[in-house]
This record gives C-alpha cells, structure tokens and sequence, in this order.
C-alpha cells in the first residue's frame, strides 16, 4: 500500500477498477475525512455521517467496474454519496428533523461556536435545500452542475440555494457580517 500513497488518484482509480483492492483501501483512507465532512453536513448527526459514508464507499466498490473515467473518480464518488444521501432520505419521514427557523435563529444567538450553530441551522432545513446548499458551499459546486446531479430543475436548485441561504444568514445572525459561507452571487 506504501507504493500507492504517493501514486496519483488516477491511477489508483484505474488499479482499484481492475478489482485491486489495495488501490481501494487506498483511495477510501484519500476520502475518508472529505465523505464523512460532506454527510455531516447533509445530516447533522457524526454517527449517521458515518454510517451514509461507509455506505457510500460499498456503493463504490460494487461499482467500481463500471467508473468510466478513473480521473474523475471524486466527482463520481460525489455523486454516489449524493445518491446514498437521497435514498436515505426517501425510507424516513422528511419532516422529522425540520426545526422552526426562528428557533435556530434563537439558538444561534446564544452559542458562541458558529461551526456548531452552523450544523444546527443546516440540520433545520428540508432536506433538499441542505444538500444544495452542502453541494454549492461546502462543494463549491454551480447551480447547473448541482441540478444534473441532484435530477432537480435548475431554477429549484436557485431557490432552494436562495431559501436556504436567507434561512442560514437570519440563524447565525448574532455572529454578524459574513461568515466563511458567504453568499454565492
């Protein structure tokens, strides 16, 4: 595994969609932390976070004969990840981790851990306004590239990002100005 460390992602893709396990492993321990980061994000909860992104990764080993183009293999396990997600939210009830905005709002301003309160304000959106907003600022993904992997229509994946931000901006109001999250024009 040592000689795959310092290999470059493509080609430990390309060994790992040839059945080479070692190439896997190596590429789950490159995106482990970044998986695990962007399904906290969607769902709030470390423990699920990890189980969704376990998940993912046997998803994409399953699969992993049929990634088309091994340098893009980030982008491809995005979009698995993104398809655990959504499954997962489909067999709950959608409403069950809604919060009130104004009592995020009234968290927040008592908190003094905006990373904190940030997880708590995304954790009060519906759930596909949390992945687009996931997907645009933690991702850094646009409006198009959102929509064509999320199946939404390009002018709901605005609104929602529109929504989702003015939701965010009133829950950590008590920080003021602009967090690290700033928004997107």
């Amino acid at each position: 595994m040592a000689t795959y460390a310092k290999a470059p992602e493509a080609l430990v893709a390309a060994l790992a969609k040839n059945g080479d396990r070692l190439a896997f492993e190596e590429l789950v321990r490159r995106r482990q932390s970044w998986l695990r980061n962007l399904m906290r994000r969607l769902c709030g909860d470390p423990a699920l976070a990890d189980d969704l992104a376990q998940q993912a990764f046997l998803e994409a080993w399953r699969h992993m004969g049929k990634l088309r183009q091994p340098g893009s293999f980030g982008a491809w396990l995005k979009r698995l990840a993104v398809n655990v997600w959504l499954q997962h939210c489909r067999r709950r009830d959608p409403l069950k981790n809604a919060g009130d905005p104004d009592e995020i709002a009234g968290q927040a301003e008592h908190s003094a851990d905006l990373a904190y309160d940030l997880d708590r304000a995304l954790a009060g959106l519906s759930e596909p306004v949390r992945l687009c907003i996931v997907l645009s600022y933690s991702e850094g993904m646009s409006h198009a590239e959102i929509a064509e992997l999320t199946g939404l229509p390009a002018g709901t994946v605005k609104s929602h990002i529109r929504r989702g931000a003015q939701r965010l901006k009133k829950a950590l109001s008590a920080y003021g100005g602009t967090t690290s999250h700033g928004e997107h024009s």
